[in-house]
């Protein structure tokens, strides 16, 4: 006589599979990203209504980087230690209410201060996200195809924001487009809470200090960090600053969003072929090499050859597409690089930090180029500059993947 098999309860979230786990935790981090799309579409009418200027402009669109950038180490710990279904909940909170905030404030020092605990929120609730997808997806081939199609969250974020951003912003208001954004993070945050296992957290019992040593010791979490680092500020500064050059040009407001949602969107078949590549045995280091030549030569023609504004813009769609490769790749190597199980969020956060920093410094330190140099002719050297340094970066990190991980079965 057989025992009876329990019935499984669908509506149970510890019986989710994997496969669905992971697309809601990719749609929490594009309900996120929405937050950092919708200033580029919004700076004119930010313009007109605040005085504000190209300086500031930047700096709205990077400073939701500045949590990141000083506290992604500490987010990182804290997931490893409280679990990072919970530390995401947190930061989905965080995130409504800065945009909440965002959306009464009468002057550009009030506008600044909303970005920056939407930083906080933002930060929260996606750094611990590769750590959530470790802990539902066991099998390694699916967990490197799961990261890639993470890090495609950004650049679907991006483009969704402005593509839809401009007719929104045109119906409600850039203010009530905060207001409804608000709300999207608190939907995320009830959908993320009802459908994904929470899970024990890895860290809980081990001391901070000794995890965090190891984690800084290691050289993989180094590499990954400045990977990131020296992608991250150019791709959001060319991007970001689209919807500015392409009006300036004379474009239409309808052709802009269309044109700068493309360019975004595209990064993401980077992202995604980045982490089936990596599934299936490729180097990592020449993905990344792959990615930051294809960003210097988009940039090159991009800036560097005006009047061909067909071939400039391929160019920029060459810039993010191939771009993806790198984001996909360092998202499934710091995975498997992190000192062990209870420090992938740390090394996470150690990257995300240095992530922050270049999508803090990238856009303003491009617009002050440009009103040096007086155009954006010369923006392909700033660029160039950091792609150079990824490639070095991309060599070393090859040779450290070689040493600390085992070789795939033929």
């Amino acid at each position: 006589m057989t025992r009876a098999q329990p019935q499984l309860d669908s509506s149970d979230p510890a019986n989710e599979r994997p496969s669905a786990v992971a697309a809601l935790v990719v749609g929490v981090g594009v309900s996120c990203a929405l937050h950092v799309g919708k200033l580029p579409v919004a700076i004119p009418r930010l313009q007109a209504e605040l005085a504000l200027n190209l300086v500031q402009a930047g700096f709205l669109l990077s400073l939701v980087q500045m949590a990141g950038m000083s506290l992604g180490l500490a987010v990182g710990l804290l997931a490893d230690r409280q679990g990072p279904r919970r530390v995401m909940l947190w930061g989905l909170c965080v995130l409504a209410a800065g945009s909440l905030l965002g959306a009464w404030a009468g002057d550009v020092p009030a506008l600044l201060l909303s970005r920056v605990v939407e930083g906080a929120g933002f930060l929260m609730a996606v750094l611990p996200a590769p750590g959530l997808l470790r802990m539902h997806v066991s099998n390694p081939a699916a967990l490197s195809r799961a990261l890639g199609w993470w890090g495609t969250y950004m650049p679907m974020g991006t483009a969704l924001a402005l593509l839809l951003g401009a007719p929104l912003i045109g119906w409600v208001g850039w203010r009530g487009a905060w207001v409804l954004l608000a709300g999207i993070s608190l939907l995320a945050a009830t959908l993320l809470w009802l459908r994904v296992p929470g899970g024990r957290a890895s860290g809980a019992a081990l001391p901070l200090w000794p995890r965090l040593a190891r984690t800084l010791r290691a050289p993989g979490p180094w590499l990954v960090a400045l990977g990131f680092l020296v992608y991250s500020g150019q791709w959001l500064a060319v991007v970001g600053f689209l919807p500015t050059i392409y009006g300036e040009a004379g474009f239409s407001p309808a052709t802009v969003a269309v044109l700068s949602a493309l360019a975004a969107a595209i990064n993401m078949g980077g992202n995604i072929a980045g982490g089936r590549w990596l599934a299936r045995g490729a180097r990592p280091g020449l993905a990344l090499a792959i990615g930051y030549s294809a960003m210097a030569l988009g940039a090159l023609v991009a800036f560097g050859v005006p009047g061909q504004p067909v071939a400039q813009y391929l160019a920029v769609l060459v810039f993010s597409a191939l771009g993806g490769l790198i984001p996909g790749t360092l998202f499934g190597v710091a995975v498997a690089l992190a000192p062990g199980p209870d420090t992938v969020s740390t090394t996470v956060g150690w990257m995300q930090q240095f992530s922050a920093l270049g999508q803090f410094l990238g856009p303003p330190a491009v617009a002050w180029w440009v009103t040096q140099v007086g155009g954006w002719q010369w923006t392909w050297v700033m660029t160039g500059a950091c792609s150079v340094l990824g490639l070095g970066l991309a060599v070393v990190l090859q040779r450290v993947w070689q040493r600390l991980t085992p070789v795939p079965p033929a």
